[in-house]
């Protein structure tokens, strides 16, 4: 079972066997990148911990996952990071037995930082459940289908309203989509060097053995709220795109994203993605 844990950028999925909360893009160490800049903002690192620590206590998960992106630097490390990174995930085993870690775009070198029994899980993602779950700026493994949802981070989804004086109000949201799944298949498959006979279907059970079940995919917001995001309901210059949507499945056409369902963080509908778009 999937809930959404209004009104917090989390996820707990629940199965018969275990119980795991599931987090996005904390990109612990953002705030030391305006140091150049001469913009002085204190570490955030404890505010993202107390936050985080307070959701384990309440919901009292086996496994904490964090779809990518722990840090902010991509390849090196701030020496910020080598501080404040270690402590963060030192404090947290004392919460949650499992922590996991599904690599993002700014993961790379991640693993000095962290403790000897953190789980490090590749890009192209994990199950739990009835839930395939990766970070988004890679394309994700074929064996992700035999799960009725797939869950991304990544984008880092917030809308933008702006009123007749120019103000503007930005809010993190979820995104709800469906997705079209044959075609979702078919390009997997290709991406991962495995020819299509006949069917995407045919081919999926003749490698991977289960029938296709996706049918929806969330954009989860970012852990950080401090980080800003991305508008999804902004358009490009381009015709057609949307100016949010990074990462390959959402940037391909094997998402609806005109009909995808905008969330505030507390539950409120806010309408489809075409319609905020008009706005």
């Amino acid at each position: 079972m999937l809930r959404l844990l209004r009104p917090h950028p989390a996820a707990l999925i629940e199965t018969d066997r275990e119980k795991s909360l599931v987090i996005a893009d904390p990109h612990l160490g953002w705030e030391l990148t305006l140091y150049d800049k001469g913009i002085y903002v204190p570490s955030q690192t404890s505010k993202l911990l107390k936050k985080l620590t307070a959701l384990l206590l309440k919901y009292r998960p086996d496994t904490l996952l964090i779809l990518g992106d722990v840090k902010y630097t991509v390849v090196t490390a701030e020496p910020g990071e080598w501080r404040d990174i270690p402590e963060f995930f030192t404090q947290l085993k004392n919460y949650v037995s499992t922590i996991a870690i599904v690599r993002g775009n700014h993961d790379a070198n991640l693993e000095p930082l962290l403790p000897e029994d953190i789980q490090l899980l590749p890009a192209t993602g994990t199950i739990i459940g009835d839930v395939g779950l990766c970070h988004g700026h890679k394309w994700p493994s074929p064996t992700l289908l035999q799960c009725k949802t797939l869950i991304m981070g990544h984008i880092h989804p917030v809308v933008v309203f702006r009123d007749p004086s120019g103000f503007k109000i930005i809010k993190q949201v979820w995104v709800k989509a469906k997705c079209h799944t044959e075609e979702l298949a078919t390009v997997l498959l290709r991406k991962h060097g495995i020819k299509v006979e006949g069917t995407a279907e045919d081919t999926v059970k003749k490698h991977y053995n289960f029938a296709l079940r996706t049918k929806q995919i969330f954009l989860m917001p970012s852990f950080n709220d401090f980080l800003g995001g991305r508008p999804v309901n902004e358009k490009a210059q381009r015709k057609g795109q949307t100016l949010g949507m990074i990462g390959p499945v959402f940037r391909s056409k094997v998402v609806d994203l005109d009909n995808a369902e905008i969330y505030l963080l507390d539950g409120t509908y806010l309408g489809t993605l075409s319609q905020l778009r008009r706005l």
